[in-house]
């Protein structure tokens, strides 16, 4: 049980300052952070609550790209308005892994804040790897604004972001229209084409 509440940070949140909230080696605040990223999301709301002001601190003051990627990973699993700001600081961080780890925690709810967000970043981004981070997460969201940030990457001249917009709109959408971004932009922009038959790894997808 010693050894349950040294690593485990639910038994100490009762007792942290905002700068001894996790472990004084970088080994110790790494594998703190990634338990709570586990398991903050059955904490009760109190908790979760003063968890989220230590991952706010450290997406503030922490110099670790790596410690900022597991705070945005944590306030991914919590779905509150706090935790949004955090992943919010994550989208502007300096580091590309933190940027990509914040849109994959933004995927992880359905709300018109995160598509915004992860659209922003599709529109935006300078990385690519980032932005195909926030197409990805945009793959399970309907909103017509996930819709349209994707239809405007079928425009980018990179044939991978290309693709990867199709694939996205295939998720966000339920539709197919191919493999060709001009037919896509033709039936998103109402024009009549005819949708292809769903593709048996598609079915295999939704099954699974």
């Amino acid at each position: 049980m010693y050894a349950m509440k040294t690593v485990n940070p639910y038994y100490r949140w009762h007792e942290w300052s905002a700068d001894e909230a996790f472990g004084i080696t970088e080994h110790e605040r790494r594998e703190q952070l990634a338990m709570l990223a586990e398991n903050i999301g059955g904490y009760d709301p109190v908790a979760q609550a003063k968890w989220l002001d230590a991952l706010s601190h450290v997406m503030d003051t922490d110099e670790s790209p790596e410690m900022r990627r597991l705070a945005v990973m944590a306030a991914g699993n919590v779905d509150d308005q706090t935790a949004v700001q955090i992943l919010e600081k994550g989208m502007d961080d300096d580091s590309v892994k933190v940027r990509m780890q914040s849109c994959r925690a933004l995927g992880n709810h359905t709300a018109d804040e995160n598509v915004l967000l992860l659209a922003s970043a599709v529109g935006s981004e300078t990385n690519t790897d980032v932005k195909h981070a926030a197409m990805r997460a945009l793959q399970e969201q309907s909103s017509p604004k996930a819709v349209e940030a994707l239809r405007l990457a079928l425009s980018d001249r990179d044939p991978s972001t290309q693709n990867l917009a199709i694939v996205s709109l295939r998720g966000a959408t339920g539709k197919d229209f191919g493999d060709d971004p001009e037919t896509w932009i033709a039936a998103l922009d109402g024009q009549p084409i005819e949708e292809r038959p769903t593709r048996f790894a598609d079915r295999l997808r939704e099954l699974f």
